[in-house]
C-alpha cells in the first residue's frame, strides 16, 4: 500500500469512531437534560403554540410555579 492509502485507511476508522462518540455524547446530553427537566418549559411552549394558537403561554416563572405546586399536591414517585 502507498503511504497516502495507508494514512486514509487509518484515519477513516478514527473519523468514524469520533463521529460515533459525538453521537453518543449528544444522546447522553439529551437524555440528561430531558431527565432533569431542563427542556420542560420549551416543550410546554411548543405544545401550547401548536394546540392553542392565539393564546399566550404561561411565563417560565408561572410554568415552574405551577409544576412545583402540582408536584407538591401529587408527589407520586418523587424521591424528595
Amino acid at each position: 500500500m502507498s503511504g497516502s492509502r495507508a494514512d486514509a485507511a487509518t484515519t477513516h476508522p478514527l473519523r468514524a469512531l469520533a463521529r460515533a462518540a459525538g453521537r453518543v455524547g449528544r444522546g447522553i446530553r439529551w437524555y440528561m437534560t430531558t431527565l432533569m427537566g431542563d427542556t420542560a418549559y420549551a416543550t410546554y411552549v411548543a405544545h401550547h403554540r401548536r394546540e392553542h394558537p392565539g393564546e399566550e403561554p404561561m411565563t417560565e416563572r408561572q410554568f415552574w410555579r405551577q409544576k412545583m405546586d402540582d408536584q407538591d399536591r401529587n408527589p407520586g414517585a418523587r424521591c424528595c
